[in-house]
């Protein structure tokens, strides 16, 4: 995103948890004798990223027969982490995931920031269209704030609090992060003016000119706080697969390296990650070698 509690859903989310099943506990031995994980992914390009470089190294480093990534909304990821049913999440926002820590925190091991960098999320708009505040939008002639799902905290917050604040105009349009981020491709390259939500880390910061609009009037709230990215695994993890555990609490990366795996990514094209992680993975062997040691020490 962002992201990012972003995904943030609404009185259904950890209720709904209750009823969606996932698959079963991994950090465990299949009947093939090789181990497996699950990892939760809530399908957001920084978490897709980081799923899917943990898989591609746990399987083809470390030998794991498989490492199951499984898209979930973030209130079923929390609670199938607590109850074991995923092994790992790793895109927690704080503190815009607080409330989901207060609730099942006893239930997970809740890792310090992977992310070496500062995240936000806020209303962006293409640099060329010359303004710099929420309270200039009207008579720019955008229409449309291009957002994200509608289960996020932040989308939340622009249309309760941003839209009805500063009187805005501009229609509130839900979307998947994948469709914000094409409707943003053709409207920047036709130079439209438009608004739509914004994040870092993410590599449009590098594609597009952004600016950030300021909030003066605070009307975005918690979703525009500085955040940390960080990771919650399931309880017992560390005594069932301490490789897997050792590897989690090594991994780090900042925001030159985070921005690169994700525009890798989606150089080689969405569909695909996994081959986006591997094109990273021939220039930046350094970075993740320190995890893959302490996995296999811990082994």
């Amino acid at each position: 995103m962002s992201r990012r509690d972003f995904l943030r859903l609404g009185g259904a989310g950890l209720a709904g948890a209750a009823l969606l099943g996932t698959a079963g506990c991994g950090g465990t031995a299949s009947s093939s004798g090789g181990k497996t994980l699950t990892v939760g992914n809530i399908g957001w390009d920084e978490n897709v990223a980081v799923s899917n470089l943990t898989k591609v190294l746990l399987e083809e480093d470390l030998g794991y027969e498989e490492v199951k990534l499984q898209t979930l909304d973030v209130g079923v990821l929390f609670q199938s982490v607590a109850n074991g049913d995923l092994d790992m999440f790793q895109d927690v926002w704080t503190p815009l995931h607080d409330d989901y820590l207060k609730e099942l925190g006893d239930e997970l091991e809740h890792l310090p920031p992977w992310y070496k960098g500062e995240a936000k999320v806020g209303l962006g708009v293409p640099s060329y269209m010359g303004v710099g505040n929420i309270a200039q939008l009207n008579g720019t002639g955008a229409q449309q704030i291009i957002g994200i799902e509608p289960g996020s905290e932040v989308m939340r917050q622009i249309k309760e609090e941003v839209i009805p604040r500063y009187g805005l105009e501009q229609e509130l349009i839900e979307s998947s992060t994948a469709g914000m981020l094409a409707q943003v491709e053709r409207s920047y390259k036709a130079r439209d003016p438009f608004v739509f939500v914004a994040w870092t880390p993410h590599w449009m910061n590098e594609k597009y000119r952004i600016t950030y609009l300021e909030d003066p009037e605070g009307a975005l709230g918690p979703a525009a706080e500085p955040a940390e990215l960080s990771s919650v695994l399931r309880k017992g993890l560390a005594d069932d697969d301490p490789a897997a555990h050792a590897f989690m609490k090594e991994l780090a990366l900042d925001e030159g390296q985070l921005n690169g795996l994700e525009a890798a990514i989606n150089e080689v094209g969405a569909d695909k990650p996994a081959e986006g992680v591997k094109a990273w993975l021939e220039d930046n062997r350094n970075v993740v070698q320190p995890w893959v040691d302490a996995a296999e020490a811990a082994a």
